[in-house]
């Protein structure tokens, strides 16, 4: 298996390291590395800096911060060491299917080369260039999120969220040592970067790493082709109430892994039910979260204080907002 990535692994960032604990799953053996914080709740804000807060939290951790460039590093580690020929600096420029295989075309140091294969797994990103070589269809949406990172440092177990940009929210992430991270994202046509200073202005706060990036919600109703497949941003499998999008692509990923035979291209359909028979619910009650963004601020403020306090969710599962913890968290309110 070759793997081509643009530029050097992990780089430019352009995704929060703010994920659930699962992440330990897919890398268990790397936590001493890549663990920067603990977070047990979140405060949320219909206004922004300074502006009264609705807490909701657990009495154990809910998230963990880590170092989302070093994430990268390790996993692309793991998949050199189980074969995977990794070539950093390496551009794909095309992508042709047919009957028996793919062609792809990829520019690196030596000008542009042709490889041929029985698959490609397009794994590119929002703009996908193996997506759209293909005429796989376009994700239903496009944000532009933007990060910035501070120096202060912070071991606080909340992160902030600031429900005043259009159809998504501002957010304030503590990592320990390694400073604060703030960021935001907006529609397309939204004034990003604009926005971005008026919220680190109201904390305050002097922003001098920044990177920006576009994130994918909403999976099109097909991301597979003859002899291709599509799995992370490059398919939309992200959580619509947040954006973020690891745990759902490595979910995703273990589905490829275990049903795709790129001797058999019929296997392709088997990956396309099995991750979204996983994900589909959970997906589906994401938008319904991100609707409550848009609610007029009344409704927002009512809807929080009454929820507020200790849950019983988990941060990747919407379909947790049923469960017996949650109830049970409800009622001990009452």
């Amino acid at each position: 298996m070759v793997v081509f990535e643009q530029g050097e692994i992990g780089k430019p960032l352009a995704c929060s390291g703010h994920v659930s604990t699962d992440i330990w799953e897919f890398t268990e053996d790397a936590r001493d590395e890549l663990f920067q914080n603990e977070i047990s709740g979140a405060r949320f804000h219909t206004g922004g800096p300074g502006s009264a807060d609705h807490p909701f939290y657990k009495d154990e951790v809910i998230s963990n911060v880590i170092d989302r460039v070093g994430l990268d590093k390790h996993l692309a580690g793991l998949a050199r060491d189980t074969g995977a020929d990794v070539r950093e600096e390496h551009s794909v420029v095309g992508v042709t299917e047919d009957r028996d295989g793919v062609t792809v075309a990829v520019r690196g140091d030596d000008g542009v080369e042709t490889h041929r294969a029985k698959m490609v797994a397009g794994c590119d990103g929002p703009k996908s260039r193996v997506r759209r070589e293909l005429d796989l269809p376009e994700p239903d949406e496009l944000l532009h999120g933007v990060l910035g990172f501070s120096d202060e440092v912070d071991h606080s177990d909340f992160v902030d969220v600031h429900l005043t940009v259009p159809r998504f929210f501002a957010w304030r992430i503590p990592r320990g040592e390694a400073g604060v991270e703030y960021g935001l994202a907006v529609p397309p046509g939204d004034d990003a970067r604009g926005r971005f200073e008026e919220f680190v202005d109201g904390y305050g706060v002097e922003t001098d790493r920044r990177c920006s990036g576009l994130i994918p919600i909403g999976p099109p109703k097909r991301v597979t082709g003859r002899r291709s497949f599509l799995v992370g941003d490059a398919a939309a499998q992200t959580k619509p109430f947040t954006g973020g999008g690891i745990r759902y692509g490595m979910t995703a990923a273990d589905h490829a892994a275990r049903e795709i035979d790129p001797e058999e291209p019929a296997t392709l359909g088997e990956y396309e039910r099995a991750w979204r028979d996983d994900l589909r619910q959970e997906i589906r009650l994401g938008h319904a979260v991100r609707a409550g963004y848009s609610a007029p601020e009344p409704i927002q403020k009512a809807g929080m204080k009454a929820f507020e306090g200790e849950i019983g969710v988990h941060m990747d599962r919407p379909t947790t907002l049923f469960s017996r913890e949650q109830l049970a968290a409800l009622f001990s309110r009452s």
